[in-house]
């Protein structure tokens, strides 16, 4: 196996399945192979590599996962890497009435190689946040560069933040009191990898090295809790900066989505 192989590998092992911490009102029910993750503002279905059931046993537990947020009145994402088994999943979840959305890549590197950065440029301050109203802050940023409602995402940062405050670090880069560009790192104990998520940033700001030296202040806390790998699920802008601080691609990750509001 390549170096590569056998980091995919880890991931499969450590990272599939419930996380260990979770905000309060959020359940995990295991259904055969199945993590489903309910009460956040779209379900979620985490499986191993392999599901291990094939043919109509697919199809029903596809089903079940359907049905179960179809009761409920959500969405729900069952997230399916390149790599996945059977080769027909996502033919049956199509079937089942699931949606892709943007696939991503999934990237994997050594923490201690991404420490390294320059400075932000003049004028903006890297700072971690805790308080309620700097999530808000961070989620209309986010509604900004997307120009979507993402108010949720503040909701949900000081949910998980609550929950456990010591597995998750926000951080901002901020300039002139506004900001500019926000990431947050989540651990994930017994593992040896965390996440990096995030990494928007106005357009106004781009391409100055900030989404870089957020990578690296990251990078940098998850060095000091003895993290050995960093992962990110890649969009098609991100990836090549981070392939050349050193990231790896290992796969890729697509979310299928099942919505009630689809099928009205």
């Amino acid at each position: 196996m390549t170096d590569i192989d056998n980091r995919l590998a880890a991931y499969d092992r450590q990272m599939r399945g419930a996380p260990p911490h979770l905000p309060k009102g959020v359940t995990c029910e295991q259904d055969g192979p199945l993590v489903r993750i309910v009460g956040q503002y779209r379900g979620f279905v985490s499986a191993p590599r392999d599901v291990g059931v094939r043919g109509t046993e697919l199809d029903r537990l596809i089903a079940r996962q359907r049905d179960r947020f179809a009761a409920r009145g959500e969405a729900v994402e069952w997230k399916v890497h390149g790599h996945d088994r059977p080769g027909d999943l996502t033919e049956r979840l199509r079937a089942a009435g699931f949606v892709p959305e943007e696939e991503e890549t999934v990237l994997i590197g050594l923490a201690g190689d991404m420490t390294a950065a320059p400075a932000p440029p003049d004028g903006v301050t890297l700072r971690r946040v805790t308080a309620d109203a700097d999530m808000h802050r961070v989620a209309a940023m986010e509604s900004t560069v997307w120009g979507q409602d993402w108010s949720r995402l503040g909701h949900d940062l000081i949910a998980r933040v609550a929950a456990a405050p010591d597995q998750i670090v926000v951080m901002v880069a901020e300039a002139g009191g506004e900001v500019v560009c926000a990431a947050w790192l989540d651990f994930r104990e017994g593992t040896e990898f965390a996440g990096l998520w995030g990494g928007s940033t106005l357009p106004a700001w781009r391409g100055r090295g900030i989404y870089r030296a957020l990578v690296a202040a990251r990078a940098e806390l998850a060095v000091a809790r003895g993290v050995t790998f960093l992962h990110v699920d890649a969009s098609s802008d991100s990836a090549p900066i981070l392939r050349r601080l050193g990231f790896h691609r290992a796969t890729t990750t697509t979310p299928y989505v099942w919505s009630p509001a689809r099928q009205g």
